[in-house]
């Protein structure tokens, strides 16, 4: 048994069972993995996967079983070298925080300016995505951080703490009639075509509901990615938008205004995350303490690792 046909068995799952797809992300060729696999069910003398000639179709019940510790077994063996990088040198190397537009634009900068003050050699690699890719890239181990308001509580594997909570608010051109509506209801909104987030990015979910459960239809005439985005078709006329609260800044608005939406709409929580056994270098626990100070190395590390916690307690 060797790490390459331990990695070729984690990678099938991941890659659907494709072969071909295997062997492009390991860079190796189709046969190599074909044969590594037949090799590893040889030695153990178990099939791993079910076969329709010589394409996989899923796992077998032993298969099931060993993935899960083949991916306990990789991730160990890249924290092994965390923890050399970490010994050999502690305020250099990368850290990768993957995120999304709001957060990297509106939540981050600050957090982001002082931990570059606090460590020059450390290269942060900030990589923006959408929540379902950012959850994808934790559980890889691409990342070693993520930052989003959606999905992230979502998934076992991954261990979320609270960063900060917000509000969607409205904005129109200045001198739209909504300005004038007191209280702003979200009947009054609904009579206007809407500009927002697309489905799965900061709270859409939440403005949905608020809708549905006023029985209400808006018509979401167009839908983006970010705040910035919203803001420039709100100034053309398109409609009026509802974004982060956080996203609007008055003094690089221009013709835009800000209409408080805490009455109308939930408040949203953004979450940082990692995936739960993923070694940490001591710079990532200092950036999350920047982001909130409550999150202190000692709270977070018994959280992302409680097996060990649990083991150490019992000896």
């Amino acid at each position: 048994m060797n790490f390459q046909q331990l990695r070729i068995i984690r990678e099938a799952v991941r890659r659907d069972f494709n072969l071909t797809e295997v062997a492009n992300a390991l860079f190796t060729s189709q046969s190599g993995v074909s044969k590594h696999i037949k090799d590893l069910e040889d030695e153990l003398g178990l099939e791993l996967f079910f076969r329709k000639g010589k394409r996989l179709l899923g796992l077998t019940d032993p298969g099931k079983e060993l993935v899960v510790m083949v991916e306990r077994m990789l991730l160990d063996a890249a924290n092994i070298k965390r923890l050399a990088e970490q010994y050999a040198s502690r305020d250099a190397g990368q850290l990768t925080v993957v995120t999304t537009h709001t957060q990297a634009r509106y939540a981050l900068p600050r957090v982001v300016s002082a931990f570059k003050q606090a460590y020059p050699k450390v290269h942060l690699k900030l990589h923006q995505g959408s929540p379902d890719e950012i959850v994808q890239m934790l559980l890889s181990g691409n990342a070693d951080i993520g930052v989003a308001t959606e999905a992230l509580a979502e998934v076992s594997d991954l261990v979320s703490f609270p960063y900060y909570s917000w509000h969607h608010s409205l904005i129109v051109p200045t001198g739209h009639p909504l300005e004038s509506a007191t209280p702003l209801t979200l009947q009054a909104i609904s009579e206007w075509p809407l500009i927002t987030y697309h489905e799965g990015y900061t709270g859409r979910s939440n403005i949905d509901r608020s809708f549905s459960a006023a029985g209400l239809a808006p018509d979401i005439a167009m839908s983006a990615m970010d705040a910035d985005v919203i803001k420039t078709y709100v100034e053309l006329g398109l409609g009026v938008g509802i974004i982060a609260s956080m996203a609007f800044k008055p003094e690089r608005e221009g013709e835009l205004r800000l209409l408080d939406g805490s009455h109308l709409f939930p408040a949203n929580t953004t979450r940082i995350a990692v995936r739960r056994g993923h070694y940490l270098r001591g710079f990532a626990y200092r950036f999350i303490e920047m982001c909130s100070p409550r999150l202190t190395e000692s709270h977070v590390r018994s959280d992302v690792s409680p097996v060990a916690a649990d083991q150490v307690d019992a000896l």
